[in-house]
């Protein structure tokens, strides 16, 4: 058993090291607070083929796997940009990348892969509705056969990126949930282009409002007689749920990558003011009550970095990891919560200034342990699944 990083993971890791040095908080803060996608940094990662680590080669790619991107991500965000790397690398690089790669026809990928590791194609997902929540099976977007397409009405929400992207990765009912047998049965994915449903005014979307994560949009999006061409169906007609699966556990994994990452940075903000910060002759860091916190979250961060690297290695080689990408996904995404908690504690009442990106950390932290599963569904997961306890839900 090697618990040494492969040689082409450390050299991801300092190449978007690299990158993400140039960018100060400040820089983060200015994205966050105008709602803007940190486009500078985007560019960056593509012109190096830092964002199309698992597209094969013959594709353009550099052939590598959801590992060396989980390294990235994680990188990117230790590195300054905290859970503001979470959407560079889930949107395009893994619900599209990942899922073209495993799913798509011979013809899909020639077409795509090439283009997204040019930036010429971006990509969003969309699975949640607003009745159906985290219950994906109950998912109500239909799409009927017209002839040589299929025609989409739906809505979904919470779907980041959608204005950016090229395509959407839309997880349909060609059964509904009623007449699906098993209930698993009856998912189509399919590939929408984005902007020319937009064009023909049957894809239209509205940003949400929301506390953070500020510099992708998420949004409503509304499907009336969506035309989607058959050949963009990915993987088989009624048969999506493995495609799902293959979708939703990197989604899992890269998630929790984010938060080793994030929680990695915000301990090093903590540490850095711990040391320096001295109103009674000597720095708040040599006090137990904070010097303990701070490291039983560095324990935490740790923990959930090796199950995330593990998930991640499961899913490269083939195997199930399902109960891995969602331990890491539990473990990573509280240890990011307590790092900010704990960051926030550190610093009194300077945590709660705009001066300090303590405040955004802290709001950006939050959300983990809701997207992109709740905690408790995680949770009933592992109580049936790992100790064979009654299903819960």
């Amino acid at each position: 058993m090697d618990f040494n990083l492969p040689e082409s993971a450390i050299a991801v890791r300092d190449g978007v090291r690299a990158i993400a040095a140039k960018y100060d908080q400040a820089y983060w803060d200015r994205c966050d607070a105008e709602k803007r996608w940190p486009e500078e940094v985007w560019q960056e990662l593509v012109r190096g083929g830092w964002h199309s680590l698992a597209i094969p080669e013959e594709y353009g790619g550099a052939g590598q796997g959801l590992l060396e991107l989980s390294v990235a991500l994680e990188s990117l965000a230790a590195g300054g940009a905290g859970g503001a790397a979470s959407f560079m690398y889930l949107l395009t690089p893994a619900f599209g990348g990942l899922t073209i790669m495993r799913h798509g026809t011979e013809e899909q990928k020639r077409e795509l892969l090439p283009k997204i590791v040019s930036g010429e194609v971006e990509t969003c997902f969309a699975i949640t509705e607003p009745d159906a929540g985290s219950n994906a099976i109950n998912i109500t977007t239909q799409a009927r056969r017209d002839g040589d397409h299929f025609v989409v009405s739906g809505q979904k929400i919470w779907i980041s990126g959608v204005e950016r992207a090229d395509f959407l990765v839309l997880v349909t009912r060609t059964i509904p949930a009623a007449e699906a047998k098993p209930r698993t049965a009856g998912f189509t994915v399919l590939l929408v282009d984005v902007k020319e449903a937009v064009a023909a005014g049957t894809l239209t979307y509205q940003p949400i409002p929301k506390l953070g994560t500020n510099t992708v949009a998420s949004s409503m999006v509304f499907l009336d007689e969506v035309r989607v061409p058959a050949e963009r169906v990915l993987g088989r007609v009624d048969q999506g749920f493995a495609v799902m699966w293959d979708i939703l556990n990197p989604e899992r994994i890269l998630a929790a990558a984010s938060g080793v990452g994030f929680g990695e940075l915000v301990l090093e903000i903590a540490c850095d003011y711990a040391r320096d910060r001295a109103p009674f002759g000597r720095p708040i860091g040599a006090n137990q009550a904070v010097a303990f916190p701070l490291a039983k979250v560095k324990a935490q961060v740790e923990l959930a970095r090796l199950m995330t690297y593990k998930a991640a290695w499961l899913w490269d080689r083939g195997q199930p990891c399902g109960s891995e990408a969602n331990i890491a996904k539990l473990t990573a995404a509280d240890a990011a919560w307590q790092a900010a908690d704990r960051a926030f504690q550190t610093h009194g009442g300077m945590a709660y200034s705009l001066e300090y990106p303590v405040a955004r950390m802290f709001r950006d932290a939050r959300i983990a342990k809701n997207i992109p599963v709740a905690e408790e569904l995680v949770l009933a997961h592992i109580a049936q699944h790992e100790l064979g306890l009654p299903k819960s839900y």
